[in-house]
């Protein structure tokens, strides 16, 4: 047996071997480039720690960092026709679905939930924009309907989180419907005196900026968010003229009165939990809870009698 061979060169290789790292432990961020640890992001819910550029973030991780512990319980969405229209450009829109229903994980482009947010009660939906652009379909209409009935019911407030491309042209007609229908299910939270309170983030545009992403009893934003109908390149070419520097960006849209807010991702909690409990009459949000009294004995009558009064026994 040739040990040298068989054990040293072996040992030796795999100590210098290259090993595989896997391709999810690192993000690079759009905006300057820096490399971030995945664990290091998630912790700053997906903002890049260099540049402060706020990167895309799902629902469900949105979610459980808005609701207290983490904890929510869905809201169900009735299920509208699957293909109406019969649709199909390059791919069938059934197959489109399922694509986008396996990288996702995700049923469809927006999740609804309930919850306690700062031990106030609230109804949440929120737009899944890495669901088919966030598109704006039946679906879509029939969860902030199903939202804002959930809403109504529990006297709760509404805060919606929107990110969409638009409507969904896999739909035509019947994803335009859905912006007078959505509409009409905000008119119900008003109607009922409920706040409404819309978060929109990178990026708002299309139908859904000209109906219930612009609706709301307060419109904050995250910084640098894309909010427009048409986009700037469109606008460029229509008008041929250059536009302003960050045309349509949340910043721009705060200075001209379109926005009450622009907030960072890290302190959106706190101003959505102080926010909705002025508009509902309640105390100030607790910040903390103090820690309950140690118990202490109480003294009995012969614990004050000194020990030469005692009577003997």
């Amino acid at each position: 047996m040739n040990w040298i061979t068989n054990y040293v060169r072996p040992r030796i290789n795999s100590l210098f071997s290259r090993r595989e790292v896997p391709e999810n432990l690192w993000t690079k961020c759009p905006e300057c480039g820096t490399m971030l640890f995945h664990r290091e992001l998630s912790d700053n819910l997906n903002v890049c720690t260099n540049c402060d550029h706020h990167l895309a973030i799902t629902p469900r991780e949105r979610f459980a960092a808005l609701f207290d512990g983490g904890v929510f319980s869905e809201v169900k969405v009735p299920e509208p026709l699957a293909d109406p229209l019969q649709f199909r450009d390059q791919k069938k829109y059934p197959d489109r679905m399922r694509a986008a229903q396996k990288s996702t994980g995700e049923k469809e482009a927006m999740l609804v939930a309930e919850g306690e947010m700062g031990r106030t009660p609230i109804v949440a939906a929120a737009q899944d924009f890495s669901f088919m652009g966030g598109s704006m379909g039946m679906y879509v209409g029939n969860a902030i309907i199903a939202a804002a009935e959930r809403a109504v019911k529990l006297k709760r407030p509404l805060v919606l989180f929107s990110a969409a491309g638009g409507a969904r042209m896999q739909e035509g007609i019947l994803s335009l419907m859905q912006m007078p229908r959505t509409t009409v299910a905000v008119e119900m939270l008003r109607e009922a005196g409920l706040p409404y309170i819309v978060v929109l983030t990178h990026p708002t545009t299309g139908g859904v900026t000209a109906s219930y992403a612009m609706l709301g009893d307060i419109q904050i934003s995250e910084p640098g968010a894309l909010i427009c109908f048409a986009g700037p390149r469109v606008i460029e070419q229509t008008i041929r003229e250059k536009l302003p520097e960050g045309f349509q960006r949340a910043e721009y849209l705060l200075e001209h009165g379109m926005l009450d807010r622009v907030t960072h991702r890290m302190q959106l909690r706190d101003e959505l939990i102080s926010i909705l409990r002025m508009l509902g009459g309640m105390p100030a949000p607790t910040r903390a809870d103090l820690p309950a009294p140690a118990e202490t004995a109480v003294p009995s009558p012969e614990d004050n009698v000194k020990p030469e009064e005692k009577p003997a026994s």
